[in-house]
């Protein structure tokens, strides 16, 4: 068993890119915590369990904001289970969630967190040997896919607006253009933005994936409905810029189907 001290490696890291020593690190089969500045993956034989990061909301946030667990079951579970390190057992046994709905909450959060983890970064990474997170093993999931997940995530919005800064800056506000579509949850996004709370903010208040967030928040700046720093003057999202649509408007859309969540969470349970 290996000493649970810090092994600092230095890392050049100048693009959101797969992490040579995450890759060594699953090969090793190691299990421990991966730490960045932007948050930490935790590995179990080389397999990522959990991640966490000060931009994205958590697995409690993600169950307790949704409805699916009430804010005192899921302390009384961490008080009960967490030195133990099993939290997401306890949650299950008690009746206080099901199997699927933690496991879909669970990869939520991990894939959002490990978005921030694995972005762009500077400084060294480190890997503590030995540590556990108090939430235990729910679905492991192979540290390829987390970073092929990431760069997925980071071209998918690319596509949408080509310019990060709009990321982590105050989310201000637009008139839209008469006749604008604006869906169901860009209404709810734009109602907490008063030009001070960022997009990670807005996440955390709605209780939402950072990432889908970001999603909206690059749409709304490409059609030209909040502020977007750094954009040439005239282009949609400039303090200038035109508010028409540079594109269709989409249509309104509802909230999410719970009836086919419910059949992904069933499908889950069955495995």
């Amino acid at each position: 068993m290996r000493a649970a001290e810090p092994a600092v490696v230095p890392q050049a890291i100048s693009a959101p890119a797969i992490s040579p020593l995450l890759t060594r690190l699953a090969t090793e089969r190691a299990t421990g915590a991966f730490l960045r500045a932007q948050g930490t993956l935790y590995l179990v034989e080389g397999r990522v369990v959990h991640a966490e990061s000060p931009a994205a909301p958590g697995i409690d946030v993600l169950l307790t904001a949704g409805g699916a667990l009430a804010a005192q079951g899921w302390q009384d579970a961490l008080s009960s289970a967490g030195t133990r390190h099993e939290v997401g057992r306890e949650l299950v046994a008690t009746g206080r969630v099901t199997t699927g709905e933690l496991e879909m909450c669970h990869l939520g959060a991990l894939f959002d967190a490990a978005f921030f983890v694995l972005g762009a970064a500077s400084g060294p990474t480190r890997f503590r040997y030995g540590v556990a997170h108090w939430l235990g093993r729910v679905r492991p999931v192979p540290a390829a896919a987390v970073e092929r997940e990431t760069l997925r995530r980071r071209a998918l919005l690319d596509s949408i607006w080509p310019r990060p800064e709009v990321d982590t800056a105050p989310v201000v506000p637009r008139q839209p253009a008469r006749g604008q579509a604006v869906t169901v949850r860009q209404r709810a996004l734009l109602r907490l933005a008063d030009g001070v709370r960022t997009p990670t903010a807005i996440a955390w208040a709605l209780g939402r994936p950072s990432f889908h967030t970001l999603i909206e928040v690059r749409r709304l700046a490409a059609a030209g409905l909040v502020e977007a720093p750094g954009t040439p003057e005239g282009e949609p999202g400039s303090a200038t810029g035109p508010t028409a649509l540079p594109f269709p408007a989409p249509a309104d859309c509802a909230e999410p189907d719970i009836a086919l969540l419910r059949r992904v969470r069933d499908a889950l349970e069955a495995l």
